[in-house]
């Protein structure tokens, strides 16, 4: 419940910040991406992390390499698939991370964006 919620007050955030939603949790097989989402001809794979305080650490630091190589491999099956339909040809591609601490009864949250978080990197 925690983790649905932080996504409905990160794709608030997102669509009064300009963002269209192209898709929610969406799946290709084992895979999933949270937020896909558009802005000009930005596609922006986010990647919501909730949490209720207190917190021992900060929600984002979640995203490590493993949770990065996962959503690296989700967004060029998004890519690839027939979801790929209506998009722009000149899409720059960036993956984002949002965190939401929700505080006591959960009206009250912090929100914190981090845009172009990591960079996939092919070695």
């Amino acid at each position: 419940e925690t983790g649905r919620r932080g996504e409905d007050v990160a794709l608030d955030w997102l669509r009064a910040h300009g963002f269209w939603l192209r898709d929610r949790n969406w799946r290709g097989g084992h895979l999933e991406l949270d937020i896909i989402s558009l802005k000009g001809n930005e596609l922006h794979i986010v990647e919501v992390k909730s949490r209720v305080a207190p917190v021992m650490a900060e929600p984002q630091r979640n995203v490590g390499r493993t949770k990065q190589r996962r959503l690296v491999a989700a967004a060029q099956a998004f890519l690839h698939g027939e979801d790929r339909k209506n998009l722009p040809a000149d899409l720059e591609i960036f993956f984002d991370v949002m965190s939401v601490v929700f505080y006591g009864t959960g009206a009250e949250f912090d929100i914190e964006y981090y845009p172009n978080a990591f960079i996939p990197l092919y070695a």
